[in-house]
Order: structure tokens, then C-alpha cells, then sequence
């Protein structure tokens, strides 16, 4: 059955945990989409693990609006979410709705995410009221590691705690469907995740979140440049492929590959009459 974000809504009131994974091209997009997971995510993230920028700060909404196009074609169960990028919402409520428009008509998403919250009521409101479904995104928010000075947890003190909180509840009144909480204390995510009526994903969030998101080349160790401390390596599939592509580089160094069976044939008569 094809995931809304109703689906959300659905899951987070019968106590259901909701899956999201991360998936930038077509062959993955099937691959996660036939697994059973609730949502695929086109992450910003693309912009580490595809590009290989530093952060995601670089990404443009061209990057996203060709890696979500790909997505889609794969995508035909889970909910697709598109990640809006760095500036193509911050500038202006017009700039958020006609960007979050491009996305869907673009790039086909089935929802956009923006980071940020209280300050991006305005945002979040005026593209729910495009009829643009809207995931939030608080707590540390990669677009915004410059302010925060790197990679942290955020909302460890009393005052950003009551912040965070402030935060769930702004983004869930101005109309977004769902919020993922990134890099929080686990007890502060249960308080979150409790004070709301949307559901909650969390990427190192702790397990009282209604949901969880991961990065599918971390959790897969695809992708070794950074670890954070919340993935958990659910396979190696990083040591296969490079195993493979060694084996693959010794048998045609060897002239083993390619063999008989991944060979054609031609009748032997029409090349003798090639002399």
C-alpha cells in the first residue's frame, strides 16, 4: 500500500514505528522501496556521500531536483521526501513556496523537508497552504553548522532544551505533517515526541521517537569519510563491492574473465570469409 503522509499520522496513532532510509539514484531507490521501508528520503546529504563536498551547504536545487527525479522513477510504495537546499528557502516565504514547488513538480517528491523551526513558521506555513506537504527538521541541522561550530548535540542546557521544544510545537502548528529531530538527548526526544500530535523521526534521537532515518551508505558501510556515533552498521556491503572490484580487476589482468559463458558466438563459415 502506497505510504502518505495520512500513513504517518496512521502509524504514529496506533503506536507504529515509521522506517525512513536515505536513496539518491534509481537502482537504490527500488532496492529500499521494495524492502518495506515507509520513506525514502533525498537527502542534502547527497551532497557528502555522492558529490563529496565537505558539507551540504554546496548542494543546489538543481542537485536535488536531478537525484530526486531518479528517486521517483524507483520509488512506488514508500513516501518520498525531498530535502530543500541551503538558501532556496531561508531568503524568503515567495522563494520557499516557489522552490518547494519546483521539487514536487520537478524532482516528483511527495513531500519537501526544510531545516529549522520557530523562525521557519512562516516558510513551513505558506507552502502547506501550496497544498506542499512539509517534514521539519530541528535540533542540529547540517545546514547550520557554521553557527553551531561543528557537528554537536543540541539541546543539552535547560534553555535549549525549552528552545527544542518550542521549536516542535512552532513547525507543528504552521502545518508540518512530521518532524525529525537530529543529534537530541534521548529524553529530551521522548519529551518531544510526547508534547506532539505529528509524528517524530529521529536520527540519533534515541528509540522513543516515532520514527528512525538513516543515511543508507552509513548504515550499510558504504561510506567511511565520517561516522557518527548514532549509526549502526547494519551490513558491510562497503567490503564486498571493493572485494568484487578486485577480484574483477586480478581476473582481467589474468585474462580469466571474460570466459566462454560471457562470450558470443558467430559461425565459424562467416569468418572465414573475413580473410
Amino acid at each position: 500500500m502506497k505510504n502518505t503522509v495520512a500513513t504517518f499520522q496512521e502509524m504514529k496513532s496506533r503506536g507504529e514505528k515509521i522506517t525512513m532510509l536515505t536513496a539518491y539514484d534509481y537502482s537504490t531507490a527500488k532496492l529500499v522501496d521494495g524492502s518495506g521501508v515507509n520513506s525514502i528520503l533525498v537527502g542534502d546529504s547527497l551532497g557528502n556521500v555522492m558529490l563529496g563536498y565537505e558539507d551540504t551547504i554546496s548542494v543546489t536545487m538543481e542537485d536535488m531536483i536531478h537525484h530526486s527525479k531518479a528517486v521517483a522513477r524507483g520509488t512506488k510504495e514508500a513516501l518520498l521526501i525531498v530535502d530543500m537546499p541551503f538558501l532556496s528557502y531561508q531568503t524568503s516565504v515567495y522563494d520557499a513556496v516557489v522552490n518547494a514547488g519546483r521539487l514536487m513538480k520537478e524532482g516528483r517528491a511527495g513531500a519537501v523537508k526544510l531545516e529549522g523551526g520557530a523562525e521557519m513558521a512562516p516558510q513551513i506555513k505558506a507552502i502547506t497552504q501550496a497544498s506542499i506537504p512539509v517534514c521539519a527538521h530541528i535540533g542540529l541541522t547540517p545546514q547550520s553548522i557554521n553557527v553551531f561550530g561543528g557537528y554537536k548535540v543540541q539541546g543539552k542546557s535547560e534553555v535549549a532544551a525549552r528552545k527544542l521544544i518550542e521549536d516542535a510545537k512552532a513547525v507543528q502548528e504552521a502545518g508540518a505533517f512530521a518532524v525529525v529531530l537530529e543529534a537530541v538527548p534521548a529524553k529530551l526526544a521522548a519529551i518531544v515526541t510526547r508534547s506532539l500530535d505529528i509524528p517524530t523521526i529521529g536520527i540519533g534521537a534515541g528509540p522513543d521517537c516515532d520514527g528512525q532515518v538513516l543515511v543508507y551508505q552509513d548504515m550499510v558501510g558504504m561510506y567511511s569519510d565520517f561516522a557518527p556515533k548514532f549509526v549502526k552498521r547494519f551490513a558491510s556491503v562497503g567490503e564486498i563491492i571493493v572485494e568484487a572490484f578486485r577480484t574483477f580487476d586480478a581476473e582481467v589482468k589474468a585474462g580469466t574473465f571474460p570466459s566462454q559463458e560471457h562470450t558470443f558466438d558467430i559461425d565459424d563459415e562467416i569468418i572465414s570469409k573475413l580473410y
